[in-house]
């Protein structure tokens, strides 16, 4: 899981693992895939009209973006522990929250940075609003958050437990 402050970015071993192997792939075999993609569409002629070149090359360029993303991920990662399982709410855990104390209006989530993001899970980043405002809390707490609008809103911690998935 992760947790980033100013410039650096908090992750397990598993997560830096993963993270690593997707860039090894991007600058290895996916950018020798996406070469001979474009050599192959240079060949079919016209590079104005040819959909395949155009495609090929805006496929490159979203590849290269995420390994840059990737490389300034890891270049300011931190390899740690998970988080541990005391109750208070911190990056890599899911929490359980009850709006405005209603324990019929809950939301279960991960508390984890975009890399995380499934869709067995809704994620939610510790700089968002809701993220921010329910860090360090521990259950049983109350919490606030701004609402877009500007407005407060109050949550209660109901679960925080470290994630395992």
């Amino acid at each position: 899981m992760t947790q980033t402050s100013e410039n650096v970015t908090w992750l397990t071993q598993e997560a830096y693992n993963k993270l690593k192997e997707e860039l090894a792939y991007l600058t290895g075999p996916a950018r020798t895939e996406i070469a001979a993609k474009i050599a192959a569409a240079r060949e079919e002629g016209d590079l104005r009209e040819n959909g395949g070149y155009h495609a090929a090359k805006e496929e490159q360029g979203k590849q290269e973006l995420r390994v840059r993303q990737l490389t300034q991920l890891l270049e300011n990662a931190k390899v740690g522990e998970a988080p541990a399982a005391d109750g208070a709410v911190a990056p890599g855990m899911v929490v359980t929250i009850a709006f405005d104390g209603d324990e019929d209006d809950t939301l279960t989530f991960l508390l984890a940075s975009r890399e995380y993001a499934s869709s067995e899970i809704e994620t939610y980043s510790p700089q968002s609003p809701l993220g921010s405002g329910v860090m360090g809390h521990k259950v049983g707490e109350d919490a606030e958050y701004e609402l877009p609008n500007g407005k407060k809103a109050s949550v209660k911690i109901l679960k925080a437990e470290p994630y395992n998935g």
